[in-house]
């Protein structure tokens, strides 16, 4: 059913937004997901933060024409779906993921912020840690040694009480 001039100007705005409100956009070639495997994928995206669509070419390449880094819009040939996510690792790993199970989805590469990557770089994108890792490492390294700080107060008071146990025993013996 062929879209009509307002429903593709809609999906225009929205592939404008799209790239306008995330990090980072994974494009995609699809050999034949089945249904299931889509909604699968979506799911899995979802969950970590992120989506999927199935968009058209034409009206793809329209929306990144006058947008810095659109040299992305080559790859848009053939079935093509999109990922994206305002976390810059989020989306890559999803589908890096995902197509390591599954050969019917091909990673052409993609967009984070104004450049443009080819596979390589959304792979290499996938084995960075996420932002929500690099604050856990980093409110770790700030505790660390507040932690060290307090076991160091404390372990002579714990090795007064041993030393006092010992004496103890060693009487009652």
């Amino acid at each position: 059913m062929p879209l009509s001039r307002a429903q593709k100007a809609d999906q225009v705005e929205w592939m404008k937004g799209v790239l306008n409100d995330n990090e980072v956009l994974v494009v995609m070639q699809n050999h034949g997901l089945s249904v299931a495997q889509v909604s699968q994928l979506r799911n899995e995206m979802r969950e970590a933060g992120g989506g999927v669509k199935v968009v058209k070419n034409r009206l793809a390449r329209i929306a990144l024409k006058d947008l810095p880094g659109g040299d992305v819009a080559d790859l848009f040939t053939g079935p093509t779906v999109i990922a994206y996510s305002e976390d810059p690792v989020t989306a890559p790993k999803v589908i890096v993921k995902f197509t390591k199970d599954n050969d019917k989805l091909t990673i052409l590469g993609g967009r984070m912020g104004e450049e443009t990557m080819d596979e390589g770089g959304i792979k290499a994108l996938s084995d960075m840690p996420s932002r929500e890792e690099i604050i856990a490492s980093i409110v770790g390294q700030i505790i660390a040694p507040a932690s060290n700080l307090i076991n160091a107060v404390t372990a002579p008071a714990s090795n007064l009480a041993s030393i006092a146990k010992t004496l103890e025993e060693r009487e009652d013996a």
